[in-house]
C-alpha cells in the first residue's frame, strides 16, 4: 500500500511524501513504517501507542476512526492511506 506523509512529517521520513509499506492491515502499515523511520512515531503516537488525537488517518478516502474495525481494518496492495494533521485555529 501507499502510505502519503504530510509536509510537516517528511524531514522524518527521509524527505519522502509518499512511501511503500506492505501490510495487512492499517496498524501493521503504521507499525511498519514507524520501524522505517522511527522519528515518525513520537508525531504519530502517544507514550502509550495510541494514534495521538490530532492525527487523522484516511484509508482510501474514507476516516479510519469511523470504519468498523478502525485500525485494525484490512488493507490490499492497490489500498493508500494518507495521514492528516489537524490543525487547530480560530479567530480573535
Amino acid at each position: 500500500m501507499t502510505i502519503y506523509i504530510p509536509t510537516p512529517l517528511r524531514t522524518y521520513a527521509g524527505g519522502k511524501d509518499a512511501i511503500e509499506i506492505g501490510a495487512a492491515t492499517v496498524s501493521e502499515a503504521l507499525n511498519s513504517l514507524t520501524n522505517s523511520y522511527p522519528e515518525l512515531r513520537k508525531h504519530l503516537f502517544t507514550s502509550e501507542g495510541k494514534v495521538r488525537a490530532f492525527v487523522n488517518l484516511y484509508l482510501n478516502d474514507e476516516d479510519v476512526r469511523y470504519l468498523p474495525e478502525k485500525e485494525n481494518s484490512q488493507v490490499s496492495g492497490k489500498d493508500t492511506l494518507s495521514i492528516i494533521p489537524s490543525i487547530a485555529g480560530g479567530t480573535f
